[in-house]
C-alpha cells in the first residue's frame, strides 16, 4: 500500500518509523512543517519526522501552507498514493487534499475522541485531571477530528505523567492500536 506521511513532531517519529518498518506499506514521501531556527545560535533544524525521512531517502516536501503551495499539491497528486497518514502534522488539510489518496487519509490522534478534538489533547488531558486517555485512529472529514473513528487505545495517566512523558507513552501506541 503506497503511503504519504503527513507529520512533524517526536510525537509523529514512532509511527512513520513503523510504517516504515512494515514491508506491507511503501513510504512514497514524507509533509511535514518546515525548517525552524532554534537554540541560541538560531541554528536551523530539521524537523523530528524529517530527520527521520531524510535518513530514509524519502522525498520530503515542507510548504509554509499547504493549501496555497501549487507545486507541493501536484506533486501529491501525482504520487497517486492508496492513503495519507496524518500524524500531528500542524495545518489543516482542506478537502482537496483530503480526497487525493485512493482510500482517504487516516489520522492518529492524541487523545479517545471525541474528547479533546484540536490541537493540545494531551495537555488538555491532564488540566482536566483525566485518569485515563489513549489514541483514536481515524478516517478524516472535512470537520476537525470528526470522521469516523477506526480503533481506539486506551492508557492510564500516572499520578505524576506530564505532557511530555504521556506524548512518550500514546506516541509508541501510535499506528498499534
Amino acid at each position: 500500500m503506497k503511503v504519504i506521511f503527513f507529520g512533524t513532531p517526536e510525537f509523529a517519529v514512532p509511527s512513520l518509523d513503523r510504517l516504515l518498518s512494515t514491508p506491507e506499506f511503501e513510504v512514497a514521501g514524507v509533509v511535514t512543517q518546515p525548517d525552524k531556527q532554534r537554540g541560541r545560535g538560531k541554528k536551523l533544524t530539521p524537523t523530528p519526522v524529517k530527520t527521520l525521512a531524510l535518513t530514509h531517502n524519502l522525498p520530503v516536501w515542507q510548504p509554509q501552507r499547504i493549501k496555497k503551495d501549487a507545486a507541493t499539491l501536484t506533486q501529491l497528486q501525482q504520487a497517486q498514493a492508496d492513503v495519507f497518514v496524518v500524524v500531528a502534522y500542524g495545518q489543516i488539510l482542506s478537502k482537496k487534499i483530503l480526497d487525493m489518496p485512493k482510500l482517504g487519509c487516516i489520522n492518529v490522534h492524541g487523545s479517545i475522541l471525541p474528547k479533546y478534538r484540536g490541537a493540545a489533547p494531551i495537555q488538555w488531558s491532564l488540566y482536566h485531571g483525566e485518569r485515563s486517555t489513549g489514541i483514536t485512529t481515524m478516517l478524516m472529514d472535512a470537520g476537525m477530528d470528526t470522521g469516523d473513528m477506526l480503533l481506539k487505545a486506551f492508557t492510564p495517566i500516572g499520578l505524576l505523567d506530564n505532557a511530555q512523558d504521556l506524548a512518550g507513552t500514546l506516541a509508541s501506541t501510535g499506528l498499534i492500536c
